[in-house]
């Protein structure tokens, strides 16, 4: 099997993470063997760092312009670095989540790449409120916002099974969070009560969709906690 620069050590994993969360270009993976993508995952907040500080860097080449679109580039920047990966999980989501369905049909509507109603509805209000929150946030929500958002998946993924066990997402599953709070404990120290807030809105959100999915979660939803808790980490520290 072909392997990337890194071999079988840190890096690989690392590489893996940063490939499969941005659109960063990365060395060519190969192949990805069974529980790799568990080991990258504790490289998810240290992802979340540098989507962060590209932002970062994004915010401060557009700060000669208005605010409103500084904020507009700032959210096509942020769609651009994740590939909208998170962004779909967030419309597949909302369309099975809040369907009046049956769990056999929200999870078939969740496999389904098209998109209804509730996807657009809930797509417009989101990209509308994380505008909104972008035209006020300072450069700690910028920073923070990926880094928090990220590390509160972990949890999730180690404390609810897949619910749809050849989903891209179980490949995830029990990722390795202790090794995570390595990379997150900067953002827990730098904002202790959005990191807290954000975390307990992560967990009732995932136990909410779990319920309405019949106890598991999926790709599509993971993707979804990414983006809210995004949202919710600028949101708090705007108006905190």
């Amino acid at each position: 099997m072909k392997r990337f620069a890194g071999g079988n050590g840190w890096l690989r994993p690392f590489w893996l993470a940063l490939g499969f969360l941005t659109t960063l270009p990365v060395p060519d993976p190969g192949g990805v063997e069974p529980g790799e993508m568990k080991r990258a995952s504790a490289f998810y907040p240290l992802v979340g760092w540098i989507i962060g500080g590209l932002l970062l860097l994004v915010s401060h080449l557009a700060a000669p312009m208005p605010d409103g679109l500084r904020a507009a580039l700032l959210l096509a920047a942020w769609l651009a670095l994740t590939g909208m990966l998170h962004l779909d999980g967030l419309l597949d989501s909302a369309d099975a989540l809040l369907a009046m369905k049956s769990v056999p049909e929200r999870l078939r509507i969740l496999g389904d790449v098209h998109h209804g109603s509730f996807a657009f509805g809930a797509g417009f209000a989101f990209l509308l409120l994380k505008w909104q929150a972008l035209v006020w946030a300072d450069w700690s929500g910028v920073l923070l916002a990926p880094v928090i958002a990220r590390f509160w998946l972990l949890p999730v993924l180690n404390l609810f099974p897949a619910a749809r066990p050849e989903g891209l997402g179980a490949t995830a599953r029990q990722g390795r969070w202790l090794p995570a709070l390595f990379f997150a404990l900067p953002a827990a120290l730098a904002a202790p009560l959005v990191f807290a807030a954000v975390g307990a809105f992560v967990l009732l959100t995932a136990l909410w969709a779990s319920r309405r999915l019949g106890g598991g979660l999926s790709g599509d939803v993971y993707g979804a906690l990414i983006e809210l808790g995004e949202l919710v980490v600028l949101l708090a520290i705007v108006y905190q």
